[in-house]
């Protein structure tokens, strides 16, 4: 509500009553407005089907049958607290469990906190001859402005995000349209994800590049999880996925709280040919890396992927290659798979017996 209230300065009483008043109405505007709100989160909650309920300024959940189904995080907090600032930097997508308890992905805390969710960045970005970390961000940042999308029906589910992505001297070299479209499946899978990304620079030649670590559209597994227990799933046999390019889909098995989870990202045909990724580091971030690629100023870049969350072990290669056929318009047949545990790190070293009296 906008609108200018005039109070006479010279009349006491007419002031106190119009500032009593004016007091009067924003008390009732917010009771109504919480009022809509709580019904608006009642209804979400009580309705079949998908929906929305939004925390302003904080964060967008998606709801199925009530329950939360996955969260939009996109607050911006650019106080001068390195913590709040780090914490706010960039946007992402938490994925919940099946009874919408919990995430089973990542956030700003842990250890490599700023792998989270569903995420997108690059770590060697370059504008105008000056590289910039949106990856690891280091006070650069990625900025959600507005939903220019909102719609959810007893089917799915679509939003989409305006994200700035600005330098930490205030230069916005790419804006971005993040559209996520979810859709509920059949168990043992319990959520389909859709990530398409447009990528539009607009202050100048934008070069993405760095490496499968940090890089490209990935989803990271809370931190909580069990390392010993992680396990990654390739199509085809005996797969290195060091030297792997461009597969259909890479899926990962995490144990979280003693409950096991999968996870698989399906590669989309219209995304640059040459994609590498990075999928065997025991605490659960997985993806692919885009060939390095320059748009050009005032041009933009599409990247889409889609995204399974599985309860239990990994779904039979034949579910998941039915899902990535819908996705990509292709009739590829069901693959062998390889699977492989996740990279561990070496045990230390045991100190010879020199070594141990030289140090007692």
């Amino acid at each position: 509500m906008e609108g200018n209230i005039k109070m006479s300065a010279g009349k006491g009483r007419t002031q106190w009553y119009g500032a009593r008043r004016c007091g009067s109405i924003l008390a009732a505007a917010a009771t109504a407005w919480a009022v809509m709100i709580a019904g608006e989160s009642r209804a979400a909650q009580d309705s079949a089907g998908f929906a929305f309920r939004d925390e302003p300024g904080k964060y967008l959940d998606v709801l199925l049958n009530g329950k939360t189904a996955a969260r939009y995080m996109y607050a911006y907090d650019p106080s001068s607290s390195p913590k709040s600032l780090t914490s706010t930097n960039n946007t992402y997508l938490h994925v919940f469990d099946a009874q919408g308890k919990a995430p089973i992905s990542n956030g700003p805390f842990g250890e490599f906190a700023h792998h989270r969710g569903i995420m997108i960045g690059w770590t060697k970005l370059t504008n105008k001859d000056k590289v910039h970390n949106f990856w690891g961000m280091y006070n650069n940042a990625q900025i959600h402005s507005k939903f220019s999308v909102r719609d959810a029906d007893t089917e799915h589910a679509t939003f989409t995000s305006m994200v700035d992505w600005v330098t930490k001297s205030g230069d916005t070299v790419i804006s971005e349209e993040r559209t996520m479209t979810f859709h509920s499946a059949a168990a043992p899978v319990y959520l389909i994800i859709d990530f398409t990304s447009k990528l539009t620079a607009c202050s100048g030649d934008v070069e993405l590049n760095g490496d499968p670590e940090h890089g490209g559209v990935q989803f990271r597994a809370a931190d909580g999880i069990d390392r010993a227990k992680t396990v990654y799933v390739y199509p085809g046999e005996n797969v290195n996925p060091r030297q792997s390019l461009d597969p259909a889909w890479v899926g990962e098995t995490f144990s979280l709280n003693g409950k096991m989870y999968s996870s698989v990202q399906m590669n989309h045909p219209s995304n640059p040919q040459g994609s590498k990724i990075s999928a065997y580091r025991n605490y659960g971030r997985f993806g692919y890396f885009p060939k390095p690629t320059t748009i050009k100023s005032g041009e933009s870049f599409v990247l889409r992927y889609r995204f399974l969350a599985a309860e239990g072990a990994m779904p039979a290669a034949g579910t998941i290659q039915q899902v990535c056929n819908a996705f990509t318009g292709r009739s590829n047949p069901v693959p062998p798979v390889t699977v492989r545990p996740a990279d561990q790190p070496a045990p230390p070293k045991a100190k010879s017996a020199a070594k141990a009296k030289t140090s007692k």
